[in-house]
C-alpha cells in the first residue's frame, strides 16, 4: 500500500511546548517498505504555492495513516545528518497515529465553549491524541499558554511572534483560565507562557495568580508551570515556586556550548540553572524539570556534560526530543537523531539519578508519558513532606 506524505520543515517552539505547524510541502509517494521513492511532479500552480510560503508542514506530515513498522526503522537509508546546502527529509519514526479516543473527543468538543487557548491544538502537536486521550492510564493532560502569543525574545529555533512591546496583559486571565481549566476536568495541566521582558516581574505575579486561583477551584489537579527565566530575577522565580504548583519547569533548550547559537542573547545556561536551583531551594519538595532539544549540532560528550550539570543542580526530571525547524528563517535541523540514540540518553539519565527521564524523537517538554509517572512521584513527595 502506497503512503502519501508531505515532506518539509516542522515548526517548533520547544522551549514553551509550542510547536506551530502549518503546511509548506511538496508531495512524495512512498512505497511500502520505505525503500522506493517515486517523485511526484507538482503542477506549475503548486510550485508557486510552495514558493509563496515560509511555513512548515501540519499534523498530516506526522500522520502516515499506516505507521511504518518499528523493526524497519533501522533499515531506513535516508540521510540523518545534514550536508552542506542540504535539507533533511523526515524519517519514518517522526510519524504518529491519528488522534482518537473518548477523552480526546470530549476535550476537543468543550474547547470552544471554554475559550481555552491551548498550545496543543494551535501547534497541531503530534502527541495531542495521547495527551488529551489520557493514554493507557487515562490521565488527560493539556498545555495552556498565558500572557498572549507575542514574545519579547527571538530565539533562533522558535517561530512564536516577537515584539518589543506586546499587548498588555489581560487582568482577568488568571481567574478566567482557572475557571475554564477546572470545568474542563483535566488531571494534569501545564501552564506555559511567552517571555515578557517588558513587564517588571516578567509576568510572575500573573502566572502565580493563575495557579492559586486554579488550586482554589480544584485542589486535586496537578499543575506544572513551564516558565521563562525572568532575566534571572529570583524573586520572580520564588513567587511562582510558592504559588501552589506541583512541578516547576524551565527549559535550558540545548547544550551549554550552543546556547548563544540557539537562544536569544538574553538567555544563557547559567541563568537557566539558577532558576531551577532557586525553585528547589525555596521549596525543597517541589519537582524541577527541564528539556533539551537534540539535532542542533551537539556532540554526545556535550549532551552528557549538560545532563551531568543539570543533575548536579538538583533537577529531578529531564526530557529530550528532536529539534524541528519552524521555517526557512530558523536554524536548520543538523541531524535527525535515531530512536536508539534517544533510548541511550534515557538510560544515561536513569544512571545519573534523574527521578524521570523521557527521551524520544516526539518527546516534548510537556510530554504525556512522563506526567502519569510524575503524578505518582508527586504523591510520594507530598507524603514525605507530611511525614516530616
Amino acid at each position: 500500500m502506497a503512503l502519501v506524505k508531505q515532506s518539509c520543515f516542522i515548526a517548533g517552539r520547544f522551549s514553551c511546548s509550542h510547536r506551530w505547524l502549518t503546511p509548506k510541502c511538496s508531495q512524495h509517494v512512498y512505497a511500502s517498505g520505505l525503500s522506493t521513492v517515486t517523485e511526484y511532479s507538482p503542477t506549475r500552480t503548486e510550485k508557486k504555492k510552495v514558493l509563496l510560503t515560509d511555513d512548515g508542514p501540519d499534523l498530516q506530515d506526522f500522520i502516515s495513516g499506516e505507521l511504518s513498522e518499528k523493526n524497519k526503522w533501522e533499515e531506513y537509508r535516508g540521510n540523518l545528518k545534514r550536508g552542506k546546502g542540504e535539507r533533511l527529509r523526515l524519517p519514518p519514526w517522526l510519524k504518529t497515529e491519528i488522534p482518537i479516543g473518548k477523552n480526546y473527543n470530549k476535550l476537543k468538543s468543550t474547547l470552544r465553549d471554554l475559550k481555552l487557548h491551548t498550545v496543543c491544538e494551535e501547534a497541531r502537536c503530534p502527541n495531542i491524541g495521547e495527551c488529551w486521550g489520557g493514554g493507557e492510564y487515562a490521565t488527560a493532560t493539556a498545555t495552556i499558554m498565558l500572557m498572549g502569543d507575542t514574545c519579547t525574545r527571538g530565539c533562533r529555533f522558535c517561530s512564536v511572534k516577537t515584539a518589543r512591546l506586546p499587548p498588555p496583559l489581560d487582568p482577568d486571565e488568571p481567574y478566567n483560565t482557572a475557571k475554564a481549566i477546572a470545568a474542563w476536568g483535566l488531571d494534569y495541566v501545564v501552564l506555559t507562557s511567552v517571555d515578557r521582558d517588558d513587564i517588571a516581574d516578567g509576568g510572575a505575579e500573573h502566572i502565580a495568580k493563575t495557579v492559586s486561583n486554579l488550586k482554589e477551584r480544584s485542589s486535586q489537579i496537578l499543575v506544572e508551570c513551564l516558565t521563562p527565566d525572568f532575566r534571572g530575577d529570583l524573586a520572580a522565580v520564588e513567587k511562582i515556586a510558592l504559588s501552589g504548583l506541583d512541578v516547576y519547569a524551565h527549559n535550558v533548550e540545548t547544550v551549554r556550548e550552543l546556547q548563544r547559537h540557539v537562544r536569544d542573547p538574553r538567555a544563557n545556561f547559567d541563568q537557566s540553572l539558577s532558576v531551577l536551583k532557586h525553585a528547589k531551594k525555596v521549596k525543597p519538595f517541589l519537582l524541577t524539570k527541564t528539556s533539551i532539544m537534540l539535532g542542533l549540532g551537539e556532540t554526545d560528550q556535550q549532551v552528557h556534560n549538560t545532563m551531568a550539570e543539570l543533575r548536579e543542580a538538583g533537577v529531578d526530571c529531564l526530557t529530550l526530543g528532536q529539534y524541528m525547524q519552524p521555517t526557512k528563517r530558523h536554524l536548520k535541523v543538523d541531524e535527525y537523531v535515531t530512536p536508539e540514540k534517544f533510548a541511550h540518553w534515557e538510560k544515561v539519565g536513569k544512571e545519573m539519578g534523574f527521578a524521570y527521564t523521557a527521551s524520544g524523537p516526539l518527546v516534548r517538554s510537556s510530554y504525556k508519558a512522563g506526567e502519569f509517572f510524575l503524578k505518582n512521584l508527586l504523591e510520594k513527595k507530598k507524603a514525605e513532606a507530611v511525614a516530616e
